[in-house]
């Protein structure tokens, strides 16, 4: 039985141009509403990942920063893990190879993040990672931006101290993603969807494939597995 659902954001409960499906938002209401509790988890910052609580309907629970970042509930404290300083650090060699080639980088929102370092995905994240050999810095491919992360921090590592917090095992949750960011937090889970746009990568450890794309996708997997979520 599942008594908690964990979800990745942009492209799982989005549309192909990143706005919210509202279907998606419909059916975690409705978990929300039988007391399942929701999770969602992204590569971005802690005040945005807040407000889309707020907004969708959760009691406040999230994973930011790909994993640097998690909070339970709306009044819990943020719990920061990685290694800023390092991402910087590998963010200035990346940053000062492109300013001799004339190509700016645009970080995305600095001021926020705690654990990582993200910026626009106007260069080849392969070519990143050769920039970068031997770094202790992970080099994370969204799909929609590139982050600099600690090796050994990911969403299932702060999935799993989560996990511990809220007293639910990782077993009884039913996670779903669509990035090779995700790939991890799907193996930890009890249950690992994707849906059909989802990364050859996570499609090879989901337990479950959407035939729909994006928020479709998403609410059809929940559909297929809702008789396993129990009522609080």
């Amino acid at each position: 039985m599942l008594r908690a659902l964990l979800t990745d954001v942009d492209g799982t409960i989005t549309d192909q141009g990143r706005f919210l499906h509202t279907g998606a938002i419909t059916t975690i209401r409705e978990l929300v509403s039988r007391g399942v509790e929701v999770v969602l988890a992204s590569g971005n910052t802690s005040c945005f990942m807040d407000a889309l609580c707020r907004m969708i309907g959760t009691s406040g629970t999230f994973i930011a920063e790909n994993g640097g970042v998690y909070r339970i509930g709306f009044s819990g404290e943020l719990h920061i893990h990685g290694d800023q300083p390092a991402c910087l650090e590998a963010f200035r060699v990346v940053q000062e190879h492109y300013r001799d080639t004339g190509t700016p980088l645009h970080l995305l929102s600095p001021q926020y993040r705690y654990a990582d370092v993200a910026f626009l995905r106007t260069v080849p994240p392969e070519d990143v990672e050769q920039l970068l050999p031997g770094n202790d810095v992970l080099v994370i491919d969204t799909g929609f931006a590139i982050h600099l992360q600690a090796k050994g921090v990911n969403k299932a590592t702060a999935f799993m101290d989560l996990s511990n917090d809220l007293m639910i095992p990782p077993d009884e949750f039913f996670a779903i993603g669509d990035a090779i960011n995700d790939i991890e937090m799907l193996r930890a889970a009890g249950v690992g969807a994707t849906v059909a746009n989802g990364h050859p990568g996570v499609k090879a450890v989901a337990g479950y494939i959407a035939k729909n794309s994006y928020g479709d996708g998403f609410i059809e997997a929940v559909q297929e597995y809702s008789a396993h979520f129990l009522d609080r």
